[in-house]
């Protein structure tokens, strides 16, 4: 009965209730299946905690019911709600053509998309986890066991969560994209303001121009792909049942069925491989802050691999006290943190980072040797190399500075470290995937009746559906092999209306400027809540 509430007030909200609704619209969950994702809810959850209590253990450490368990429960809980919401958001956006077009029954459907999600999440590369939090500020990076980065932590997932919920209530399917990176903006521009430095800088606002462009080029690549390619079928295929509207529960055709599996599977692949390690990248931030021990490096690696890390820092501070032209500086970690934020290489910048490579080798030869490090040291020794990889990708710029031989050891060690603070557990990828794939169980209609029925003036077509999905499927798959994290709900959206565009359906314009406005308000709103509550928390901590 809630159900049908939530669904007719969406049209309402959209005006599309002079539209005829299609029935598997109005289809609501039964008590078996209300068992069976309580079901489902509660075997994740084990499975989540019962994996990082066998990490933690397996490394040496410990949990214990006190204060810290329950911070770090409460963090893990708030970053898959935060991929659940995106459920709501993005993922529904991959079951919306083959659920409004009958392709595929709502429970098969979104069992199939959480399937295949999972797969991409599984197989995905990390580079958008950890893309994603290069844009938070270094020192906040470095200092994640402080008051400082559990604010931080705190902020940004449930100033996320905010919007996400208020948008997906009115029924827009809006960007969690958008939503986490203004988040992540609020937080290093609060951070920044609190102390006396105004706006972002270093590697983190090139890391911002570079996802501000995917994401404002990735729509109209949407819009005017998806376009053409159902003028491309109009042309090729002169089957006319592609081109009508869903009747009732009627499935399409065999081949047209097919069509619109392959490419919803396409979607949910590629956006599991993109959107889920957004909520990745949160979930090591918050283990690496309040589990060091058994997350801030990686235990998984060998100790040839190891031993061949410490050869590389050994020959690059040999090789960058050679270049110095100056001591080392008392401080080596502040001078480095001052150079990735303004970015002017000053001559102190390459004593200090020789300085910093000394310090990261003692501890990795305490490491070959065996010797157990302690909580303090192994977050100390994450940093280090953290902090090292930064300073290497700012020297990028004057690569012209150093001589090959010298040139090649640093990027071998910007390799090596990244191999050793960049890692994600299986049982991660896997926690991710379920909240998103669960998160879509709950939400999936609103976004549904939107994209089928709220974009254009007419119902969507099994082509338009199929030509949406296909460009979304291949317009997020190229992002993810480029690192760069896009939005799923804006390009099958931008898409969508392209199909309309293109088959002189029309736009109902009250819901794109409705999308439009959610889409421009989406940033500023995030930034404004996440500045606000890591403003509060500050104070609060």
């Amino acid at each position: 009965m809630l159900d049908r509430y939530l669904l007719l007030d969406t049209l309402r909200a959209s005006r599309i209730s002079r539209m005829p609704v299609n029935p598997v619209l109005r289809e609501a969950a039964t008590p078996t299946g209300h068992l069976l994702y309580f079901l489902l809810l509660a075997g994740g959850l084990l499975f989540t905690f019962g994996s990082l209590w066998y990490d933690v253990h397996a490394s040496g450490g410990e949990l214990r019911p006190n204060l810290s368990l329950l911070v770090l429960a409460t963090a893990l809980l708030i970053a898959l709600g935060f991929e659940f919401i995106n459920g709501f958001h993005d993922t529904a956006n991959a079951v919306a053509t083959v659920i409004y077009t009958n392709a595929m029954r709502p429970q098969w459907a979104v069992g199939w998309s959480g399937l295949w999600n999972l797969l991409g999440v599984l197989f995905s590369s990390g580079a958008v986890a950890f893309g994603i939090v290069t844009l938070l500020p270094l020192d906040l990076l470095l200092h994640l066991d402080s008051n400082d980065g559990l604010a931080m932590i705190f902020a940004l997932l449930v100033s996320a969560i905010l919007w996400n919920l208020g948008t997906w209530w009115l029924g827009l399917p809006v960007s969690s994209s958008h939503t986490l990176i203004g988040s992540i903006v609020g937080v290093g521009l609060a951070h920044g303001a609190m102390a006396g430095v105004i706006g972002l800088g270093g590697s983190a606002l090139a890391q911002l121009l570079k996802v501000g462009y995917a994401l404002l080029l990735s729509p109209l690549i949407g819009f005017a792909g998806a376009a053409l390619l159902l003028l491309g079928m109009r042309l090729a295929v002169r089957q006319r049942a592609l081109f009508l509207a869903p009747e009732g529960r009627k499935p399409p055709p065999l081949g047209i069925r097919a069509l619109l599996i392959l490419t919803c599977t396409g979607v949910s692949f590629a956006h599991g491989s993109n959107d889920g390690q957004k909520g990745i990248g949160l979930i090591m931030l918050i283990l690496a802050a309040l589990l060091p021990l058994g997350f801030a490096i990686n235990h998984g690696q060998s100790a040839d691999e190891i031993r061949q890390l410490l050869d590389l820092t050994r020959q690059a501070e040999a090789q960058l006290q050679r270049l110095a032209t100056v001591d080392a500086p008392a401080d080596p970690q502040q001078v480095l943190l001052d150079y990735e934020r303004g970015g002017q290489l000053q001559p102190q910048v390459l004593p200090a980072l020789a300085a910093q490579m000394h310090e990261v080798g003692d501890r990795l030869e305490r490491r070959v040797a065996g010797e157990p490090l302690p909580e303090e040291e192994v977050l100390a020794l994450r940093n280090g190399l953290y902090l090292s990889v930064e300073t290497i990708r700012q020297l990028d710029r004057t690569e012209q500075l150093f001589d090959p031989n010298a040139w090649s050891t640093l990027q071998a060690v910007r390799e090596h470290s990244l191999r050793t603070v960049q890692f994600i557990p299986s049982w991660v990828k896997v926690a991710v995937a379920m909240a998103l794939g669960l998160g879509t169980l709950v939400g999936w209609r609103r976004i549904v009746t939107t994209v089928g029925e709220g974009i254009g003036k007419e119902p969507l077509t099994y082509a338009q559906g199929a030509s949406a999905q296909l460009m979304a499927m291949l317009t997020i798959g190229a992002a993810d092999h480029f690192g760069l994290p896009v939005s799923t709900t804006q390009v099958l959206s931008s898409g969508v209306a392209g199909t309309m565009t293109a088959n002189g359906s029309g736009l109902q314009w009250h819901t794109i400027r409705n999308m439009l406005l959610a889409w421009v308000l989406t940033l500023p709103a995030a930034i404004g809540l996440a500045a606000g509550l890591y403003w509060l928390l500050r104070a609060l901590i």
